[in-house]
């Protein structure tokens, strides 16, 4: 019997440095959690309300609010009932289901990027093409090939996890389960686990990442082909926002996964993963809302339209 076998919890620590703080840390990442919950809510209606929205660019954003609000619902509730156990905790299921749901979530969001990507590269490439080459049957497989990625992506690796052999200490430098946390913690053959994690960083990472830098060089080299100022000025607000949140997205990432651990303190291990696993779910929906002027306009009517019926039925 290994020793795999008694670990039944591990233990956070990822805010142990400051305990004398947990009660600010729970108001902040509070405020911040329901900050994205309404967003990525607000995103949705809007875009399922709103006529203007119900086009293949919008879809996509609709996926990515839902996305988001899975992919804090991952880590944040966890830590939230942390701050207030003098022991932070989390099964060993817990710990692999929220591995799972993780990994699902991150691999997701970086293939529907590139999908994203590569919908503003054809509507500005390609406009005569774009309803053929962006119908509803291709969005539709775009999404579904973007969470099936990350499907077979994270039951990989979630798999693979399980079969170690932890020998302790039961102790995790972070406030979430994360593969690599794990393979620190394993005393049995972890080549296999490694092998997947570059190929993963390959295909799920690197891939779209430069699928998506080569759409945004089509797509900057098609603008300034535009003969007018205020043509190019116009095509380059269509794609605006999601280059905006490609860039935070790929940055967070790449400085979290990509980074030497070695000087690091645990301080700037846990700032690092916040901008990637908290803040950026947050931006989204605000990016989003500042610089677009049809998601501005259809988040306006939609809460002024619950505003007046509120009044009415009051």
């Amino acid at each position: 019997m290994n020793n795999q076998t008694f670990i039944t919890e591990f233990i956070f620590l990822g805010f142990s440095n400051h305990s004398n703080l947990e009660g600010f840390f729970f108001l902040v990442f509070l405020v911040i959690y329901l900050t994205t919950l309404l967003g990525n809510v607000l995103i949705i209606m809007a875009t399922r309300v709103s006529p203007a929205l119900h086009t293949p660019m919008y879809y996509f954003l609709s996926n990515l609010s839902f996305l988001d609000i899975c992919y804090t619902s991952t880590t944040i509730p966890v830590m939230l009932v942390n701050f207030f156990r003098e022991k932070k905790t989390i099964s060993y299921e817990g710990c692999l289901s929220q591995i799972f749901f993780f990994v699902t979530c991150a691999g997701t969001e970086s293939v529907l990027l590139a999908a994203m990507a590569y919908d503003r590269c054809v509507a500005i490439c390609r406009p005569l093409q774009y309803p053929v080459l962006m119908s509803v049957k291709v969005c539709v497989c775009l999404v579904t090939g973007s969470w099936l990625c990350g499907l077979v992506n994270s039951v990989t690796h979630t798999v693979l996890a399980a079969t170690l052999t932890l020998c302790g200490p039961n102790e995790i430098s972070h406030f979430l389960c994360d593969i690599p946390l794990l393979l620190k913690l394993s005393c049995s053959d972890i080549s296999l686990n490694e092998s997947m994690l570059h190929v993963a960083s390959a295909t799920i990472g690197l891939s779209p990442c430069l699928f998506t830098a080569v759409s945004y060089i089509l797509i900057i080299s098609a603008i300034l082909r535009i003969p007018s100022a205020h043509g190019r000025s116009k095509s380059f607000s269509t794609c605006a926002s999601h280059l905006t949140v490609v860039v935070v997205f790929f940055g967070t990432a790449n400085f979290n996964y990509d980074r030497p651990r070695e000087g690091y303190s645990l301080d700037m291990d846990i700032f690092v993963s916040v901008l990637f696993c908290v803040v950026t779910p947050t931006l989204n929906p605000i990016i989003y809302s500042l610089r677009n002027k049809e998601v501005k306009g259809a988040l306006g009517k939609l809460i002024g339209n619950y505003g007046f019926s509120g009044e009415i039925s009051s």
